[in-house]
């Protein structure tokens, strides 16, 4: 495995500010947040999941200092006569289950899902001007250190996260955050600004998500500049090409996730988001955890393909295949929520 000891370290710096270099620096100050979030049920599927589950399409309705949003989100949770966890999940389309979603089965490990869809907040795309964009950006212009598009995701999952607390059949202390891609991306940066959240799941993450951008072998800060400049602030351009004088790597990012859990998730596969590089910043986030009393992760070798690392408040697996969010990872999700020593 790679050794790196020319990363910036965050011991020793207050969580305050790690947060202030990642938003300045990379995502961008996120909106202020809103006052009030209240949902209002659109439609009720009674027989979703043969009846154990009931499916809600659910509007939120937001109000903060600059304005009024809606979105969609889409509401599953199993009848139990305990409080159950829940999965709050950024995912790709407003689908109920969906490809990237067991929900069924979700319900039958015993978890409630909090569901939306990414464009519905605002698309995914340099266009300012639409859904959450459009509330927050007058004219769409933005400053160099306001939000892209992944701080308006965060800004949404957390205000999901406002409403659940809402909700008397969740358990407000086990409700995790999950998101693949672009998406984990989110979750990740969603887990670090909100510290309700019981574990922030990056899966595939990949550059300026999990993977360490120095001597990255897969996706460079160039090409995600190159390709999608309007998912972070403007400041972030002055890296490309130039990973080598960032004052932070994508570790501080996990780190900032303490002192709730925070789990990276890689395909062997997946080259572009280069797992060595994910499980370098679990390694060096863990050191993070460590000099703050919390267990990082429990092991330092990089894993063989199928193998977790469980059991600290940092987990890990990579599993066979490509750039996919699969069954697969979200049993190794739950597993982790459920170890026991």
């Amino acid at each position: 495995m790679k050794k790196m000891d020319n990363l910036p370290s965050p011991i020793g710096v207050e969580k305050s500010e790690i947060l202030r270099v990642l938003l300045k620096e990379e995502y961008g100050a996120i909106p202020s947040r809103p006052y009030s979030v209240t949902g209002r049920v659109e439609s009720v599927d009674a027989r979703f999941a043969a009846g154990k589950a009931p499916l809600k399409k659910v509007i939120l309705t937001c109000l903060a200092e600059w304005g009024e949003f809606s979105f969609p989100v889409y509401y599953v949770a199993p009848k139990s006569e305990e409080n159950v966890p829940c999965f709050i999940h950024i995912n790709f389309r407003d689908s109920v289950p969906d490809k990237y979603q067991p929900t069924e089965e979700l319900v039958d490990y015993g978890f409630a899902t909090l569901t939306f869809c990414y464009e519905d907040v605002s698309s995914d795309d340099g266009d300012f001007t639409n859904g959450l964009a459009g509330v927050v950006f007058k004219n769409g212009e933005r400053r160099a250190d306001d939000c892209g598009k992944i701080g308006l995701w965060t800004w949404a999952a957390m205000a999901v996260m406002d409403y659940a607390q809402s909700l008397s059949e969740i358990d407000k202390t086990r409700i995790s955050v999950v998101g693949h891609s672009r998406l984990g991306k989110t979750a990740l940066l969603t887990g670090a600004l909100d510290e309700r959240f019981y574990c922030a799941f990056s899966n595939d993450s990949g550059c300026s998500g999990a993977a360490i951008s120095r001597d990255n072998s897969g996706e460079l800060i160039k090409d995600i500049i190159r390709n999608f400049p309007y998912w972070f602030c403007e400041n972030y351009k002055k890296y490309v090409d130039a990973e080598d004088t960032l004052p932070f790597d994508q570790h501080w990012l996990l780190a900032a996730n303490a002192p709730h859990k925070v789990y990276v998730a890689s395909a062997r596969d997946d080259f572009w988001a280069c797992p060595e590089n994910e499980f370098l910043s679990c390694a060096a986030a863990s050191d993070y955890y460590n000099s703050i009393g919390l267990e990082g992760i429990m092991s330092k070798t990089f894993p063989e393909e199928g193998k977790c690392i469980h059991g600290g408040n940092i987990g890990y697996h990579m599993r066979a295949g490509d750039h996919y969010l699969s069954r697969e990872d979200w049993l190794h999700y739950i597993n982790f929520l459920n170890f026991k020593k």
